[in-house]
């Protein structure tokens, strides 16, 4: 259910305020163009600095506009174990098909704080969990055995893994098996990844082009290595200069020039500089986005 090209979806600003009319438009524009899944409300979708009522907001217009048509996995993560349950317990209550639980930043837990957690997410609700481990932004780093631990409990089904390392993709695969559910968390290792029994990547590159991640990693979750390295080569730039500034902000920059949205996005960020704005103008056009 859960594979190929999953967005990491951006959330649309306009004078401070959630941009619903562009939110709407936007996850259309997504489903048109071929993604296979959603995520809102994840840290791509600027989480740390929604108000609750628009965090829960974006989870339900996805989930009524996209209509089934391809699975929503709310982000629902916090470094309140009480926030993430609550947030867990309204994605569950929206109908949405699988919550994305980012490891808690900044408390810095241990292993066994980690396991508490999510056992107490996860005892508290009855959707599929995706763990997300992302050390270089929580400062925190799941173990491959913490993370057997909470596989065996009711809902954790896998992880979206962005901590870069290749070889964790095998280790976690070796230890879970196959059936553990592997999603990149980057997409410049999506290509490798996959290789190692990945099944897809929760992209930041798909907000900007969502039909070519999608059939890059049709091409390659189907064996056709060949064909899926030509595409991977020509994202590579995008991959890369999505995290010229901070992200959203080269997606969002990348989205108003689309037409889909403002780049506005909310302090502590800001918009991107004039030079990195001329790198990603000149990347979409390399790749005929623009």
């Amino acid at each position: 259910m859960f594979k190929g090209s999953i967005t990491a979806m951006v959330t649309p600003f306009k004078n401070g305020d959630l941009d619903i009319e562009s939110f709407e438009k936007f996850v259309e524009f997504q489903i048109l163009n071929g993604s296979n899944g959603l995520v809102p409300g994840g840290t791509t979708g600027e989480s740390p600095t929604l108000e609750h009522n628009e965090h829960k907001q974006i989870i339900d217009l996805t989930v009524k506009i996209s209509k089934g048509r391809v699975p929503v996995i709310a982000g629902t993560g916090s470094n309140s174990t009480k926030e993430a349950i609550e947030l867990t317990k309204y994605a569950e209550l929206a109908n949405a098909d699988a919550a994305l639980v980012v490891t808690p930043y900044y408390n810095k837990p241990t292993q066994e704080g980690l396991y508490q957690h999510y056992k107490a997410i996860n005892d508290s609700v009855g959707i599929p969990i995706v763990i997300y481990n992302i050390p270089g932004r929580s400062v925190v780093d799941m173990s491959v055995e913490t993370m057997a631990r909470l596989y065996e409990l009711k809902n954790i089904i896998g992880v979206k893994d962005a901590t870069g390392n290749l070889d964790r993709a095998t280790e976690q695969r070796n230890l879970m098996g196959k059936d553990f559910l592997m999603l990149s968390g980057n997409d410049e290792n999506s290509f490798e990844f996959n290789k190692r029994g990945g099944s897809g990547c929760i992209s930041v590159s798909s907000n900007v082009a969502p039909k070519i991640c999608s059939e890059f990693h049709r091409l390659s979750l189907a064996g056709e290595d060949e064909r899926a390295k030509r595409l991977f080569d020509q994202l590579l730039p995008l991959h890369e200069v999505m995290f010229v500034e901070s992200n959203p902000v080269p997606a969002k920059y990348s989205l108003m020039l689309l037409g889909l949205m403002t780049d506005d996005v909310r302090l502590p960020l800001v918009k991107g500089t004039e030079g990195s704005k001329q790198q990603i103008k000149q990347v979409l056009a390399d790749l005929s986005i623009i």
